[in-house]
């Protein structure tokens, strides 16, 4: 986060304290962001009754986040209880409804033979899995609706999602405001917005897992370009909240103290060979989670350093106090998904298994278990996570406790 990017926002919306809350990606793992926030819900239903408004007034969402960011915009309107809403809707879901992937029995003999099969259907198809099933559970689940009901009863100023363009590179950020918004567009390098209602395909776009997922289509510039995964290229995941007004942010991320698949094994001993799983995993790591805590970092520091000078000189400057909060997993998601790999589809175990790609841990596992027992496992983590920070919580809402 740079001091251009703080001064700018603090230029462009000037208004009220805006509370955003930004999520981040990571597939499955996205379930602990729900933990969390029903925890936080539960906090602040304590304090304001159970009637409270929705808490956020902005909502930002990169990847599996951005799902969970519109569907929470759909139901803001219900004030805390979209939040319940949101945890009911991964309660119910399965992986079967997320993706699909059908291969022939016999690539479980061989590996040569699953790594073929897998390379005929992402070249047949430009990804390794079918996500029509998530579609058709998106359009069933997230009232687009909703969220022009939310934006224009007040209950939210804006929702944002980002996605990645594999047609010119560019790190893109949708943004769906209830008025014309367009004069406070950014353009970075590298980084670009636009105001424009969201509709499936940003959802769809914003969460295509690299290799994984197949990329989406989307109209920008007045041309079609194919969009990825928005955890791509994304080197300022809080800039977003910023441009469309935070004044406090709060976000959630899915990274972890320390992957399983290396450190614990090997503590104390040599390094040993990384296995296909153990690559694959510290790759999607590096996709999801690595640009999160130093964007944080910045943001806090460059807001300390700006509230240490002088009042009348802080006074006259165009900038803001921009609270932050990041709240992430305390313990291993890797570790906790290896217990759980059991439940992944017979046809992709199969072929993650002859690939070598479920040794080293539970690392690739995790962002594709959409299953009962590590979504709980996931979300009982969440909640335990934000009660222990729930004093940090509360201030940041600023309810004070006796």
């Amino acid at each position: 986060m740079s001091l251009e990017t703080i001064i700018h926002a603090g230029l462009t919306r000037p208004g009220r304290p805006t509370h955003a809350l930004v999520l981040m990606g990571g597939g499955a793992r996205t379930a602990y962001q729900v933990g969390v926030l029903q925890a936080l819900a539960s906090m602040l239903r304590l304090q304001n009754g159970a009637a409270g408004r929705f808490p956020f007034q902005v909502l930002v969402g990169t990847s599996a986040g951005a799902l969970n960011a519109a569907y929470l915009a759909s139901a803001a309107s219900t004030g805390l209880h979209a939040f319940d809403h949101l945890a009911q809707f991964w309660h119910g879901l399965r992986s079967p409804h997320v993706y699909d992937l059908r291969l022939p029995a016999w690539v479980r003999m061989s590996r040569v033979a699953a790594a073929l099969a897998l390379w005929r259907r992402a070249q047949g198809h430009g990804a390794i899995l079918d996500t029509m099933p998530l579609v058709d559970t998106l359009h069933r689940n997230i009232a687009l609706g909703g969220i022009d009901e939310s934006l224009q009863s007040g209950a939210i100023d804006a929702v944002a999602v980002t996605a990645s363009s594999y047609t010119t590179g560019v790190h893109w950020t949708f943004c769906h405001a209830a008025r014309d918004r367009s004069a406070e567009i950014w353009n970075r390098p590298g980084r670009r917005a636009e105001f424009q209602p969201l509709t499936i395909e940003h959802l769809m776009a914003s969460s295509a897992i690299p290799f994984l997922f197949p990329a989406t289509p989307l109209w920008v510039d007045g041309r079609r370009e194919y969009f990825g995964d928005g955890s791509m290229r994304q080197i300022s995941p809080l800039s977003s909240a910023l441009h469309l007004g935070a004044h406090r942010v709060l976000v959630v991320g899915v990274g972890q103290p320390q992957r399983s698949g290396f450190g614990e094994a090997n503590a104390g001993g040599p390094a040993r060979q990384p296995t296909f799983g153990g690559i694959a995993g510290h790759a999607m790591a590096s996709v999801f989670h690595d640009t999160l805590q130093a964007d944080v970092e910045q943001a806090q520091r460059v807001t300390r350093t700006l509230r240490q000078l002088p009042r009348e000189v802080a006074g006259v400057l165009p900038y803001r106090s921009v609270e932050v909060l990041a709240i992430q997993p305390s313990q291993s998601l890797d570790a906790l998904a290896q217990g759980s790999v059991g439940e992944l589809p017979v046809q992709l175990r199969r072929a993650l298994r002859a690939l070598g790609a479920l040794r080293g841990g539970g690392a690739m596992a995790s962002y594709l278990l959409f299953e009962p027992r590590f979504v709980q496992s996931l979300m009982q983590l969440g909640a335990q996570d934000a009660y222990a920070r729930k004093d940090e919580l509360l201030a940041h809402f600023e309810v004070v406790t006796a």
